[in-house]
């Protein structure tokens, strides 16, 4: 496992200089977020070396990955990486088309009857083209998305008077996916809600393409090899992803820009500590009031696959010490306003951090449970191959900041923040992993012993519950 070989978010200043262990706040919006997808990994690494960028424009170093061009030793890898061998390399039990390409046979009747669809503009992208029976052959219309992240996101957008969500969802199959589909189709979600340039923030139309994919495997199997593309997604939306989501009929849209997320009378459904200017998926929205886009289920089925158990964990740790670095020496909400309230309100600067760090807690917890129930259930067939396949792709340890910070990153630098050194003690005790953290930070911030030990006792309850029952 590398171990990030940068500093954490930024660094701590000692001596005038950088250091390892505090951010720089002026070099946050510009903060490559290679490390979503495991930056800092081998190249070659399952054929995914710096997926984890939140995407890239033209001209960029990761230009030709973001727009699909690929070298013979990318493909190479991917082909690898999607084979039934490396699926047992990496612990999992998992469906394959039959022989390494599984090539499409199909009859010619069938072949002039094609459904298509129209996506972004006038394009016409075939819904699914049908494989020898053992899978499906993702359209090329569809594969050519990867390298125009603009029309991917337009194919993806749904509106936001959801005209176009049928034709959207219809883009995203579930099952198993000939040849190198799957990590193909991971690479058109990530291309459609992932900002183009590193350290901007996402647009409302990326953020309700993230809503349609929440949707669409909400109860829906994710292709495999698909699972770290939609894991870099989560991770990009990480402040928006981790909070409950539940049914919200106050929501009429599936995204709103970030005017309207602003915490109103000292709360808001969507996070706190955000870019003013990014959009939001509103998973809460329930469209026709049959949908759900809440992505509990989506984060705990990614899990099967250890890359994007791996990408998740990252996500969720680097959160957690961004969200510690931003709160006062007491551990409250700097931007708590008394007087806004709800009235006969017990509420103070400290209620809405502990539902925030429940929620982080949570998940981190409800990730072991995954892991676990994918042992018991067989979908992880050998843990101790996914377990070394997980410490393989995860970038490293995440310490907080010795000093409070002010700055609103976009949520792809939170997620993108470099590791700084590797994982101390068992990688897989994410309660270890989140008190070394918590008590590092209280002991640089000089935080009360009382406030701490709520804290830990807040982190600590919310962990069991998430390894017992999952983000529920």
């Amino acid at each position: 496992m590398k171990d990030g070989g940068a500093a954490n978010e930024g660094a701590a200043e000692q001596g005038g200089q950088p250091g390892a262990s505090e951010p720089v706040e002026e070099d946050l919006p510009g903060l490559s977020e290679a490390g979503t997808a495991g930056g800092g990994r081998e190249a070659g690494d399952s054929g995914r070396e710096g997926a984890g960028r939140e995407g890239t424009g033209p001209g960029s170093e990761d230009s030709a990955s973001r727009e699909g061009v690929a070298s013979p030793e990318d493909a190479a890898s991917r082909e690898d990486s999607a084979s039934p061998e490396r699926a047992a390399e990496d612990g999992r039990t998992v469906a394959v088309a039959v022989g390494r390409f599984a090539r499409l046979r199909r009859h010619w009747a069938l072949a002039s009857a094609v459904t298509l669809v129209l996506v972004a503009g006038s394009v016409a992208v075939p819904l699914a083209l049908v494989g020898d029976g053992s899978c499906t052959e993702l359209p090329s219309a569809t594969r050519a998305l990867v390298k125009n992240p603009a029309a991917a996101t337009r194919a993806l957008d749904p509106r936001d008077g959801m005209s176009h969500f049928h034709a959207a969802r219809a883009l995203l199959p579930s099952g198993t996916l000939c040849g190198d589909g799957g990590q193909v189709l991971g690479r058109v979600v990530d291309a459609a809600t992932g900002a183009t340039t590193p350290g901007r923030p996402r647009t409302t139309a990326q953020a309700r393409a993230v809503y349609v994919v929440a949707e669409a495997y909400h109860d829906s199997d994710v292709p495999p090899g698909a699972e770290p593309g939609l894991a870099r997604m989560l991770a990009g939306y990480i402040a928006d992803a981790t909070p409950f989501s539940g049914h919200d009929d106050d929501v009429n849209t599936p995204a709103v820009p970030g005017s309207k997320a602003a915490p109103d009378a000292n709360e808001s459904p969507y996070g706190r500590f955000l870019d003013p200017h990014e959009g939001h998926p509103a998973f809460g929205f329930g469209y026709s009031g049959a949908l759900s886009a809440d992505p509990g289920k989506l984060f705990e089925r990614l899990a099967d696959d250890p890359e994007a158990f791996a990408i998740l964990y990252d996500a969720e740790r680097a959160y957690f010490a961004y969200y510690l670095e931003r709160l006062t020496r007491q551990g409250g909400d700097p931007d708590f306003r008394p007087e806004k309230k709800p009235e006969d309100s017990s509420w103070d600067a400290t209620f809405g951090p502990d539902l925030d760090l429940q929620d982080i807690s949570r998940h981190i917890g409800a990730l072991m449970h995954a892991r676990a129930s994918g042992a018991r259930d067989g979908t992880i067939s050998d843990l101790a191959a996914y377990d070394a396949a997980a410490h393989r792709h995860t970038r490293g340890a995440y310490p907080a900041a010795a000093r409070q910070l002010t700055s609103r990153p976009p949520m792809g630098a939170i997620a993108g923040r470099p590791a700084s050194g590797a994982l101390r003690g068992d990688p897989m005790d994410g309660r270890r992993q989140l008190f070394t953290v918590l008590d590092a930070w209280a002991g640089a911030r000089k935080v009360p012993a009382a406030r701490t030990a709520v804290m830990r006792q807040i982190l600590d309850d919310a962990y069991v519950q998430g390894v017992q029952y999952g983000t529920l």
